[in-house]
């Protein structure tokens, strides 16, 4: 064996066990790396652990700013509750004004039906009245009244005594009342 050869072997030998070993390290030291990073991620800070009289002071200008801010929250959170307040106290008042108003209009109602009903009442009395009296008494009565009024009553009353003061009343008066009669419904509506 030639003694040269046996010593180019060792060195390549040589070569070969370091590069192995460092990219054995290089490895190592990637795997470290990345653990140590993995447990400080995971560590937790708790109110024990940190020593807040070490922690720096804001700057004064930052501390105003921020009293400041704190203190218009505050002041339009409480405009926002007076407003709910007021807000509320007003929707009770009209609350109670819309059933004040709901009992005065049933009462209106049943006070405008009263009258309703008694001039209804008034009206149909009057027209018997005037059907039960003498034609000749009636129709010196319904000559004096205007003729809008004596046709009121005319179309109430039974055909034969209408018919009876019509009869006995001056012509003209009774052309304008019976065309106050004819025309009454004219307006009303047909559909």
């Amino acid at each position: 064996m030639n003694p040269s050869r046996h010593k180019s072997g060792r060195s390549v030998l040589m070569l070969l066990a370091l590069t192995l070993a460092s990219s054995g390290a290089l490895r190592l030291g990637n795997g470290v790396g990345a653990a140590m990073a993995k447990s400080n991620e995971t560590e937790v800070v708790t109110d024990e652990t940190v020593d807040l009289a070490l922690c720096p002071e804001p700057p004064l200008a930052l501390a105003q700013a921020l009293t400041a801010r704190e203190q218009k929250v505050l002041a339009r959170e409480a405009a926002v509750e007076e407003r709910l307040a007021a807000m509320d106290l007003a929707e009770t008042a009209i609350t109670k004004r819309l059933e004040e108003m709901a009992k005065s209009e049933s009462e209106l109602k049943a006070t405008l039906a009263l009258a309703d009903g008694a001039a209804e009442n008034d009206l149909a009395q009057l027209t018997s009245v005037y059907e039960a009296m003498k034609p000749a008494d009636a129709v010196k009565l319904f000559g004096a009244m205007a003729p809008e009024f004596a046709a009121g009553f005319l179309g109430r009353m039974s055909p034969a005594a209408a018919a009876a003061i019509l009869a006995g009343i001056e012509p003209k008066q009774g052309y304008e009342i019976s065309a106050l009669l004819a025309g009454r419904n004219a307006l009303a509506p047909t559909e």
